[in-house]
């Protein structure tokens, strides 16, 4: 597992996106917005309301993987969902493609390739995925994993340091 967690709450998350919404307000026009599923749909949600987006398309990847472990690591791409095929005759001019985060840029790269002309935008960026993102709220280092917020529960969290709960 990676060594450097970074939970994020309903209200940071919401909060950034609506930052990344008024980032992207400046870049647009966008009539249409693509998100990548899962983690995309989130922020698409508040983007598009803020941003009075109504055309709506979603690409779904997988690229993480279990192993069997109960540790995600990142695999091999499969798409699960195609874009429209009406979407992708524009070649992503006017089109806002929209994501969670971006982290190897794996993802990212196979999108961009769909939609070569489209304003790529994460709320979150690792470094190594980073070049392929035009407008991101926050980056993280590369070995941080973040919890969003739909995938946690409350519990007890231990201190950074080893000693400080003494």
């Amino acid at each position: 597992m990676n060594d450097k967690a970074f939970p994020v709450s309903w209200d940071q998350f919401h909060r950034d996106a609506r930052a990344l919404a008024w980032r992207l307000a400046e870049k647009g026009p966008f009539d249409t917005m693509v998100t990548i599923t899962r983690g995309g749909l989130v922020p698409a949600a508040i983007v598009c309301r803020e941003l009075g987006i109504r055309r709506i398309d979603t690409v779904s990847i997988a690229s993480y993987d279990h192993g069997g472990t109960g540790e995600q690591t990142q695999g091999d791409l499969a798409i699960l969902k195609r874009i429209s095929s009406d979407i992708l005759e524009t070649n992503g001019k006017n089109v806002l493609l929209i994501d969670d985060l971006v982290d190897t840029g794996k993802t990212a790269n196979e999108v961009r390739g769909m939609l070569p002309e489209a304003h790529f935008a994460t709320v979150y960026a690792k470094p190594m995925g980073r070049p392929l993102v035009d407008t991101f709220v926050t980056e993280v280092s590369q070995d941080t994993w973040i919890y969003f917020p739909w995938d946690l529960g409350y519990s007890f969290v231990p201190p950074i340091a080893k000693d400080a709960g003494d």
